[in-house]
């Protein structure tokens, strides 16, 4: 056993899994939705126990001694009343669990993720009190947010085609000779090796997903589109034609098309104290029905104005570049309108009724195709839970690929603070360049060995470690 970690809200394993391709051992698990348990412990052998904040508290410690602390941790709002940050404050949050359990049990390396917004304006409070917390716990962090996306990284190193930003923190203890260095700023960990050179539209989701090639005739019906849904497709689909036709090379309009808003500009009325944004819209969308007035009422006329679609369905936004029609884009449902994009990678994961249409395919994403863009193996088993249960914890899992680049960045960039550890070290930098190379085989994985033997790790461009 070369490392042990705890797996803190822990999903279905995302987590889990990228640290068990670098030879982690999990010696705890939490996870409060039973649903998302069940399917944990089938895939992982472990079971996780249910309330952190009865596990891990004053009076409590349930967590046992661990080398790496991860979680994908929910972000509530801290105290702004007076000017003390860190423990004290975190106080009836989830976050003072976690700090709790770094205190008491002194990992090594902990490893937080969370939504992007967390780094955003609105949460600098949050933000700082994080920090804080962690720096006097002895830890070295960096102040300035690391947002990673699965598109970003390269395939040969674990990425996926999917928008999927989020913010981890990769915090590093502190031997007690260098303690002066706390808080000091440090840089994030670099990516860099991993992103380098890539471009994003490069992606192909028939080859990099890969999309199953055929499905039985039930796995079919359950992503299939309904006929009203074809029909919604098919006029907005129309609608690109005609004015890609048009617009004769012109691109479309990237701002939301809103068809109840069209009236002549002569018309336009914009009642006071509508915000900016709708403001912009209202007029662009009244100068554009202006310009293409005659093409846009035939239009309309065709498809009875679009009464018979929801008000959802008669917004529709294109982001698809020059793609040739909207049946070769992949699609969301969004309740902000029908969006389509590139056919490259997709938008993030979420719950069921947003997952991605692909279009020359007339359906959205199985489960499976779901779960190979978190980077989960094919022999990753949701036994029988319907599909609906499945998509939400895969909107919820945080990405493998990512967790396993950051984690390794992370070893990298605190080398100085890790002579003390070298069989951790050596497992994390000794691993595969990419987790799937470990996943892919079920029972490869479950008895995955680091190599002990002496090890260079050159891709990581001017470092060049000897293990």
């Amino acid at each position: 056993m070369s490392f042990t970690f705890v797996d803190l809200f822990a999903g279905i394993g995302g987590f889990h899994a990228a640290l068990g391709a670098m030879g982690g051992k999990c010696v705890y698990a939490s996870e409060w939705d039973k649903d998302a348990a069940r399917i944990y412990e089938r895939n992982w052998n472990v079971k996780p126990e249910g309330d952190i904040t009865l596990a891990a508290n004053d009076d409590v410690m349930e967590v046992p001694p661990h080398d790496v602390l991860v979680g994908g941790f929910p972000c509530q709002p801290f105290s702004k009343s007076g000017k003390q940050l860190g423990m004290e404050e975190t106080r009836g949050t989830l976050f003072w669990n976690i700090a709790r359990i770094i205190e008491v049990r002194k990992p090594v390396l902990v490893l937080l993720e969370n939504v992007r917004n967390l780094a955003g304006p609105r949460h600098t409070h949050e933000w700082e009190v994080i920090m804080d917390t962690l720096r006097k716990l002895g830890y070295r962090v960096s102040s300035k947010p690391m947002v990673v996306s699965p598109h970003l990284i390269r395939s040969e190193f674990g990425g996926r085609p999917q928008v999927r930003d989020r913010v981890f923190i990769a915090a590093t203890r502190i031997p007690t000779k260098k303690l002066n260095t706390a808080l000091k700023e440090i840089d994030i960990p670099s990516l860099e090796p991993v992103t380098h050179g890539w471009n994003p539209q490069k992606w192909n989701l028939q080859k990099d997903l890969p999309l199953e090639k055929s499905l039985s005739k039930e796995a079919k019906s359950k992503v299939q589109l309904s006929d009203t849904e074809i029909s919604w497709i098919t006029a907005w689909d129309e609608f690109v034609c005609l004015m890609k036709e048009r617009l004769n090379g012109k691109p479309l309009p990237g701002f939301p098309i809103w068809a109840d808003d069209w009236v002549d500009e002569n018309d336009l009325v914009i009642p006071e104290n509508t915000p900016k944004w709708k403001s912009d819209f209202l007029q662009k969308n009244s100068a554009f029905y202006t310009a293409h007035k005659k093409i846009l009422d035939k239009w309309l006329k065709k498809w009875n104005n679009l009464q018979d679609f929801p008000p959802s369905r008669r917004m529709f936004e294109w982001q698809a570049q020059d793609t040739e029609n909207l049946w070769s884009t992949i699609m969301h449902f969004r309740p902000s309108g029908i969006r389509a994009k590139k056919p490259t990678y997709v938008p993030a994961l979420v719950a069921i009724t947003q997952t991605s249409i692909v279009g020359k395919l007339r359906r959205r994403l199985t489960v499976r195709e779901a779960a190979r863009l978190q980077g989960f193996p094919d022999w990753f088993d949701f036994i029988d839970q319907n599909d609906k249960q499945s998509y939400k914890q895969l909107g919820n899992a945080v990405n493998i690929g990512a967790v396993f680049n950051v984690l390794r960045a992370q070893v990298i960039r605190d080398i100085d603070l890790l002579s003390e550890y070298p069989k951790l070290t050596q497992a994390i930098l000794g691993a595969p360049s990419n987790p799937d190379i470990v996943l892919s085989d079920h029972a490869y994985y479950h008895s995955y060995i680091p190599n002990e033997k002496p090890i260079e790790i050159l891709e990581y461009g001017q470092l060049k470690l000897v293990l």
